[in-house]
């Protein structure tokens, strides 16, 4: 007899739902924000690591056209649909699904690159399981549209894992398929206007039978588009871009959480999905690109399971979730993520902030146009996060072919010389009293990156480690004096003795005075790295 996928799908989920291994002797945690507040603690391995690099890979980057190219290309009037029909037809021919045709990775070295990650200074990596094209990056048991069967034809995410322990680093993946179901449904469309105007585009037409003798013969498009959602992309001709609006408006809010109301099994797949990963590369981080945890209780259940499965191979839970835009109880169970944002002010709680040297998806125009991070910003945000009590995940585009380009490698080079000099006021520290001093006042909140004001030699951000102080300025001050104006007389922060200043990589004290208006520190004439970080030493300076 024949057993359909859903069915399998329905018996996995609901089995591990109830009982996540049979070696457990009782269920620690369950699907509840309180059951996972109440046995959670953010282990030390991620306090200390501060930096994880992270390779956002996926069909999207064949294009090399930046982000969303799956969502975007279906969508006239964007620029991506404009690429897309001037390079590869129209979608309703040429359809997000073609790219894995012929989709090779020949150039892909994940031990090289994973070192590269290492000696910049990186304590873990983070590969992406999948995005929001619901291809998954991984060998998976319940999506057929995987790398290890489809186009490439490798399991990449083994591959990551295995170079990422071999160099001693944490592994995580990222998980960004919950928003499938809504945000693919532009595949589903057609041009509004135009000499074509009302084709519909391969997403409506394709279903598996018409694959037979073709590249794809045996998958069904569907499971890979997610099937039409209700009323999504209404069938009398709007425009799909019209269409999403209005249904978010509806739903209060552009980025939606909740489950498919028209589709409970794509919900029981992502569960399935979800922890099949857990399970086969048994991470150390998941990442899910969601306010809160992904798809209601699914999302609970799938945190519930990850936490025991990190007690059965571990006895604790030594292992971490990133969310979004949690609550003061969603902290204490998972990590807050702030994506491409700041915190403007010190953070009781371990958190991350996740940003990218460019795009997310690798894209070629923006290579062209000398439009990455430098090294120098990239540090100043890692400092900036770090004396707030945070990381810094940080992704290099990954091109179609499995590497990245020369500009990307020297970013990263860069950032591990800055790190091997002042690596000691960064690794394994903690916040001190206050995060910092000076005029950068970033506005709290995700996604607003591009709007802050260049950091200053009067930005400094503290940090604290076996009794030492760090301050690290965010820039060399031209006079070649620093000033703590924290330190000033009357402030909290001028306490304890001081007994020693030294600038990391010149190994010589410095002549200081702490004086009516804070410590004012001489500076040497060489710079050992592009920023200075100060290693200050006495009595009750971290008490």
């Amino acid at each position: 007899m024949q057993v359909s996928r859903r069915s399998v799908i329905a018996a996995a989920t609901a089995s591990s739902v109830i009982a996540p291994h049979a070696r457990s002797k009782s269920r620690r945690f369950t699907g509840a924000w309180p059951s996972l507040a109440a046995g959670y603690q953010t282990p030390d391995w991620f306090r200390d690591a501060k930096l994880g690099f992270w390779a956002h890979w996926g069909p999207q980057c064949i294009p090399e056209f930046g982000d969303w190219y799956a969502r975007n290309m279906y969508q006239q009037g964007d620029k991506a649909y404009d690429h897309h029909v001037r390079t590869y037809g129209h979608p309703a021919q040429f359809g997000f699904m073609e790219f894995l045709k012929d989709w090779k990775i020949n150039a892909w070295d994940p031990d090289r690159l994973v070192g590269l990650y290492k000696k910049a200074g990186a304590k873990y990596f983070v590969a992406m399981a999948g995005h929001h094209d619901n291809f998954d990056m991984f060998d998976s048991k319940y999506q057929a549209w995987n790398i290890a069967k489809v186009g490439p034809k490798r399991d990449t995410m083994a591959g990551w894992a295995k170079a990422a322990r071999d160099h001693g680093l944490r592994f995580g993946m990222s998980n960004h398929l919950s928003h499938a179901w809504h945000w693919l449904q532009t595949a589903y469309g057609y041009d509004p206007e135009g000499p074509v105007r009302g084709l519909r585009y391969d997403a409506y037409r394709l279903k598996k039978a018409d694959g037979k003798g073709l590249w794809w013969d045996g998958l069904d498009p569907q499971e890979l588009y997610t099937g039409p959602q209700g009323d999504m992309v209404p069938p009398e001709g709007i425009d799909t871009i019209k269409a999403m609006s209005a249904y978010h408006e509806a739903h209060s809010g552009q980025w939606l959480e909740t489950v498919p109301p028209h589709d409970p099994y794509f919900v029981k797949k992502w569960l399935a999905r979800t922890q099949d990963m857990i399970d086969t590369y048994k991470p150390d981080l998941v990442y899910f690109d969601d306010y809160g945890l992904p798809l209601e209780q699914a999302g609970l259940d799938a945190a519930a399971y990850f936490y025991n499965r990190s007690l059965d191979w571990h006895g604790k839970v030594d292992v971490v979730i990133n969310g979004k835009k949690l609550d003061d109880l969603q902290r204490r169970a998972i990590v807050e993520d702030v994506e491409r944002g700041f915190s403007d002010h010190l953070r009781p709680l371990p958190w991350q902030t996740d940003t990218c040297i460019g795009n997310w998806h690798y894209d070629r125009p923006l290579y062209e146009r000398n439009g990455y991070k430098t090294s120098k910003e990239v540090i100043q945000r890692l400092c900036d996060v770090v004396a707030k009590n945070g990381n810094l995940l940080l992704n290099i585009p990954v091109r179609a072919d499995g590497s990245i380009d020369e500009k990307e490698e020297k970013i990263v080079a860069g950032v591990g010389e800055w790190l091997a000099v002042n690596g000691d006021a960064i690794f394994a520290t903690r916040p001190w009293d206050i995060y910092g001093e000076g005029p950068f006042l970033p506005v709290e909140g995700m996604m607003n990156e591009g709007d802050a004001k260049p950091f200053t030699y009067e930005d400094i951000r503290y940090t604290t480690k076996a009794g030492a102080l760090y301050a690290i300025a965010q820039e060399w001050p031209d006079s070649g004096f620093l000033v703590l104006t924290c330190m000033a007389a009357g402030r909290p922060q001028r306490k304890g003795r001081i007994d020693r200043v030294e600038l990391l990589g010149h190994g010589q004290a410095l002549d200081f005075e702490l004086g009516i208006g804070g410590l004012t520190i001489k500076l040497p004439g060489a710079r050992p790295s592009f920023t200075p970080a100060l290693k200050i030493m006495g009595e009750g300076l971290t008490a």
